[in-house]
């Protein structure tokens, strides 16, 4: 009996040991990144257990007894963990996504040195390409909006124009405050003087440095917003540097061929408001019984910018444009208006971009070569822009201590016409914005007058009639298609850049890299203007030549070594760079005699005394020494120090020499003390540093310049500046602190910054009188101050094995203030626009926008102390044209450009194979001018400024009286509303009885207020209220706008604009035909904007530096909008990414 139990017993043993046996398995499989690159050292681990292994160099993993129904744990720094069921599967192959940078993420730092992140004392913005790449952008900078904090963003218009990058608030009152961009070790300069003007008025854009990157080369952007993590790069550096690491060799599973195809259409939604209510024409064309010029209808005089003419859709008739019938008989025809003209003329832009790219990596090689191709249709009719990029990186292994590397670029980037974006001239979109609705755009596609063609447009005109009864032409318009065709700028910029590096591991703790980049291109501008352009009747002609050369020769002797507790990395080194400049430019003369035959467009068809030339060239050079040191203890503390010297050659002997220092230390209190397993990281930091600054070639003494000729003889001119000989370098110190906090592995993140900062010897021009001889002198003085807080918070608020969502927040706000000048100066002009302007008073905040002020009766004793003072005629009693640069009693401050602060929030949800994302921008506060609305309502364009006028003319005169006087706050006081306007241009929007030259017409208005004076005593006697009774004075509504005072044409900034949202799907592998990973996305940029102004204008174009002609310098006009008149456009694509 015992024995059969025995058996038993053994029976189940053996049978329980088999079923535990047979439910382990082994598995095995690959595992790689989205991009199809092979990830060694990928933690595999069983969930609920520390066994695991990690993957070889080539990605591969085995584990042996495996539950077959367990989770395996897939985890690697930067990529987003995954647990997948193994469900009795041998095979299990894995794509690991992206993640926000880890606590223990290394970052790309000054020189090109990789560093942890969480052992840097300073703030770091780190942008993986990935995200850059998900919303196909034509620059690549325009992905970073609302990603870092304190970095902001702003472009002039569409693909290929000039996009501005400004970090922690202007550090510089007369630069564009951009920052460096390092490009794989390369310099590059991302200045805005990139426009050429040829031609009246005559301004297109072509383009920063930054435009000529290929997006999807990008690996990563580190952005160093602070002198801390920039001192390395010397006087370049002192507004920040962004350096970009382009993608290298990797491990491949299959060929390692990468193919990603999108395409994106573009078409225009939304537009600037103006009014289609009256033709165009002023008094006393409003009235509808009185011919005039002896004709039996009103003719509209199309090349009038007043819009107070004829009112359409009334069932008028009238001569108008183009007047005669298709027989030649002068034809009345009905004022109607075309709403649509706008949208009409815009055309569906799109935009393709496909690129491949071959990737591998073996035991000696690693090498990428990728190929891009950029086209672009713009909205604008005959708008286009073309890329082409080749770029290879490479690494050679020789020997397990010397290797060499290479990167090699070369971009080919042009396009046959850049629309010009200047003020009116040869604008298209100005003129289209300037063209009344009673003319039919469509009437205008054929440009050319029948028989003229390519000799005259077809341009809407003023018919003028002559005394024998025959008929001309008048003052004309241009025609918005003959400037879109016929106003051809065209470009090619050839551009090669790259480096050449040898990295050779001395010993174990020495190393040395030695290192040279080149970058120059060679750009090409080409303007041809057709004859009857209104500002150069008989044609232009321009060839412009530009060529930029930048040389660097650097070395790095690096040591490292861990002793106990402390670790030690120095490295020491020096660079040499050379720059050198050339443009030569040739053209008809601005407002000459044109070509000499029409139509032939080469500089042989200028006269002699018609062609105006200039040519120059320039030459700077840096040396440099700097040395590094960081010190760790225990993972706890770590100490870095910098010193840097440079020598400049634009820089007089006695000061050409200036050095710079910066230390930051870390501290890891998460390491020093046991904060428990859900605290990931908890670290302090600070850093100190100063950055110092040269300037410009050729800025210590007087020098000939090429300025032409006159008739046969050559004219040499010299700076109208006052050089100053012993210049020293601006000098720039700065500090921050700041605390990083992890929680959770990572699932809550935090980091917050606080800085301040003080550029000293600014270099400055100021004013002299003309008697000097001079405009102005050139000097050293001015302190500017800057402070400013950056947040970041993020976290992965879930994240299981089918579903992952990430969501990060970003805030900043920054103040700068003008804490010193030159002796005797106590305010700056940034700039002017009418009576007001960006000026700042030291001690004030930069960005104040003045303005003049109404004058108003300041005799506290008297009943109307507050109200406007008017003038015998009625207009207010202010006349400041002169001293409006002079902050005073005269003038106020009403608005600054400057944000309260700005947001930005980043979040994607990632459920199985899809992946849905989106970007969102948030600005509080600031004001900006609109001259677009200032020029547009002076003009009376605007629906805006009719809604505006006070309608009270279904009162008397003593009932409208009563009722300002009921609504003093509102109408009268300071306080209230600004500038009150009383009537219209018709009695239909509130027009008063206004008589002028024999003729009555409802178009009058008047401005409530009193006339008066001060008696001996002060005390102000009134002689009349200009309230509407007896007495009041009127004027014509159409002269009435008020448009000498900025605050006419100030908004707010405020805006919300989702940016950007894609879905995409990742395809499952089909190895049978050779494709590894697949991916389709659909995406849509700038989707929603809401501005607090609600004016059709974004507030962004305002807050872009000012592109300058091609070396004449750049100056700092933000917060001011001019004539942005493109329409917002909701782009969509879809992007297919394939890897071999």
């Amino acid at each position: 009996m015992k024995k059969r139990m025995l058996q038993t017993l053994l029976f189940a043993l053996f049978t329980l040991f088999s079923a535990a046996t047979f439910a382990q398995t082994t598995v095995s499989g690959t595992v790689q990144s989205e991009e199809g690159e092979l990830l060694p050292g990928v933690s595999i681990l069983i969930k609920g257990t520390t066994f695991g292994v990690v993957t070889d160099l080539d990605g591969n993993y085995t584990l042996s007894g495996v539950p077959a129904d367990g989770i395996l744990v897939f985890s690697f720094v930067g990529m987003t963990k995954q647990e997948i069921p193994i469900d009795g599967r041998s095979t299990i192959n894995v794509t690991l996504a992206s993640s926000s940078i880890g606590v223990d993420e290394v970052v790309v730092t000054a020189l090109g040195i990789s560093r942890e992140k969480k052992s840097l004392g300073y703030s770091v913005g780190e942008v993986d390409g990935e995200s850059l790449q998900k919303v196909a952008q034509e620059n690549v900078l325009n992905a970073l909006s609302g990603k870092v904090a304190g970095v902001a963003i702003s472009s002039t218009g569409g693909p290929g124009s000039s996009v501005s990058m400004v970090i922690r608030g202007a550090s510089s009152l007369t630069s564009d405050n951009q920052p460096l961009f390092v490009v794989d070790g390369v310099p590059m300069n991302n200045t805005l003087n990139n426009v050429t003007s040829i031609g009246r008025d005559n301004k297109p854009d072509y383009g920063n440095a930054i435009s000529d990157l290929n997006p999807d080369d990008i690996e990563s952007m580190s952005v160093l917003k602070g002198p801390s993590a920039a001192a390395l790069y010397g006087s370049r550096a002192g507004n920040g540097v962004v350096l970009i690491t382009t993608k290298s060799g990797k491990k491949s599973k299959g060929l390692g061929v990468n193919i990603s195809s999108n395409t994106v259409i573009e078409s225009p939604y939304k537009f600037l408001e103006k009014h289609t209510l009256f033709a165009n024409g002023q008094r006393p064309f409003t009235q509808t019984d009185r011919p005039n010029n002896g004709l039996d209808y009103y003719s509209v005089p199309v090349a009038d910018s007043y819009w107070v003419g004829p009112e359409l859709d009334k069932g008028m008739m009238a001569y108008q444009w183009p007047y005669f019938d298709e027989n030649g008989a002068l034809t009345a025809t009905p004022l109607i208006s075309h709403p649509d003209n706008y949208k009409d003329f815009f055309e569906t832009g799109i935009t393709t971009t496909n690129t491949v790219s071959l990737n591998n990596s073996t035991e000696k090689v690693d090498y990428r070569l990728s190929y891009s191709n950029m086209e672009n249709k713009g909205i604008i009719p005959n708008s286009d822009l073309h890329k082409n990029s080749i770029g290879m990186n490479s690494t050679l292994r020789l020997t397990d201590k010397l290797s060499v590397g290479s990167s090699i670029n070369f971009v080919s980037n042009g396009a046959d016409n850049r629309p010009s974006t200047g003020n009116r001239g040869t604008n298209p979109l100005q003129a289209l914005y300037d063209l009344n609705s009673h003319i039919d755009i469509n009437d205008l596609k054929d440009y050319w007058e029948p028989g003229k063609e390519g000799i005259e447009q077809r341009a809407p005109y003023n018919l003028e009639v002559n005394p024998d009864g025959t008929y001309d032409k008048g003052d004309a318009i241009n025609n918005p298609y003959f400037l879109a065709n016929e106003v051809n700028n065209s470009f090619q910029r050839d551009r090669f850049y790259g480096n050449a590096r040898i990295d050779y591991d001395i010993t174990k703790e020495w190393s040395l890299m030695v290192r040279y980049t080149h970058d120059q291109f060679h750009e090409k501008r080409e303007t041809k203007i057709a004859p009857s352009y209104t500002g150069d009747a008989n044609g232009v002609y321009g060839l412009q030549n530009l060529y930029r050369l930048e040389q660097n020769a650097d070395f790095l002797l690096g040591y490292n070594k861990t002793v106990n507790d402390w670790s030690i990395n120095a490295s020491a080194g020096g660079n040499y760079m050379y720059q050198f400049a050339e443009n030569n430019m040739a053209a008809t003369k601005d407002r000459g005699s044109g070509l000499v035959v029409p139509g032939v467009y080469n500089l042989g068809n200028i006269a002699p005394d018609n062609l105006n030339y200039s040519s120059g060239m320039s030459e700077k050079a840096i040396y440099s020494l700097y040395a590094l040191a960081s010190f760790g203890y225990k993972d706890v503390a770590y100490l870095d120090l910098t010193a840097r010297n440079d020598w400049s050659s634009t820089l007089p002997v006695e000061n050409r020499s200036y050095f710079y220092p910066s230390a930051s230390l870390s501290l890891l209190l998460n390491n020093a003390f046991d904060m428990g397993p859900n605290v990931s990281l908890a670290k302090i930091r600070g850093g100190w540093a100063m950055v110092g600054n040269d300037t410009d070639p050729y800025k210590l003494m007087a020098n000939m310049n090429d300025n032409g000729s006159w008739g046969n003889q050559i004219m040499l001119s010299t700076s109208g500046t006052l050089l100053l000989p012993n210049l020293k370098p601006e000098i720039q110190t700065s500090w921050e602190i700041g605390a990083d906090l992890a929680l959770y592995e990572n699932r809550i993140r935090f980091e917050g910054t606080y800085y301040s900062s003080e550029n000293e010897n600014q270099i400055l021009n100021i004013g002299l009188p003309v008697s000097s001889g001079y405009s102005s002198k050139q000097i050293n003085a001015g302190l500017i101050a800057s402070k400013g807080i950056e947040l970041a918070f993020g976290g992965t608020p879930i994240q299981t094995s089918d579903l992952t969502w990430d969501v990060n927040f970003v805030f900043s706000k920054n103040r700068t203030t003008v804490k010193e000048l030159a002796e005797g100066f106590d305010y700056i002009t940034l700039w002017t626009d009418a009576k007001g302007g960006a000026v700042t008073r030291v001690g004030d905040e930069i960005g104040q926008i003045v303005d003049d002020i109404l004058v108003r009766v300041d005799d506290p004793t008297s009943p109307y102390h507050g109200w406007p003072i008017i003038d015998d005629e009625g207009w207010d009693d202010s006349d400041n044209w002169e001293n409006y640069m002079e902050p005073g009693d005269n003038t106020a401050v009403i608005g600054n450009f400057n944000p309260d602060f700005t947001m930005g929030m980043q979040t994607a949800l990632t459920y199985k194979n899809w992946t849905i994302s989106a970007a969102l921008d948030w600005r509080v506060g600031g004001q900006f001018v609109s001259q677009t609305f200032r020029y547009g309502e002076s003009d009376l364009h605007t629906q805006r400024w009719i809604d505006r006028t006070l309608k009270l003319n279904d009162m008397s005169g003593a009932e409208m009286a009563q009722y300002l006087k009921d609504h003093a706050d509102q109408y009268l006081s300071p306080d209230g509303e600004f500038f009150v306007v009383v009537g219209g241009p018709s009695a239909e929007y509130g027009g008063l009885e206004h008589t002028e030259d024999g003729i009555t017409l409802n178009d009058g208005v008047f401005m409530p207020g009193v006339q008066g004076y001060y008696d001996d005593n002060g005390h102000f006697v009134m002689t009349q209220e200009n309230l509407g009774g007896a007495g009041t004075p009127t004027i014509r509504y159409q002269d009435f706008y008020g448009w000498g005072y900025t605050r006419n044409a100030m908004f707010d900034a405020d805006f919300i604009k989702l940016r950007e949202i894609s879905v995409s799907y990742k395809l499952p592998p089909l190895q049978s035909i050779g494709i590894q990973n697949a991916s389709v996305s659909l995406y849509s940029r700038n989707i929603l904007l809401w501005t607090k102004a609600g004016i059709g204008i974004d507030p962004e174009t305002a807050f872009q530096a000012e592109s300058s002609n091609q070396g004449s310098g750049i100056q700092f006009k933000q917060g001011i909008e001019r004539y942005n008149v493109r329409p917002w456009t909701i782009p969509v694509g879809i992007k297919l990414n394939v890897s071999f």
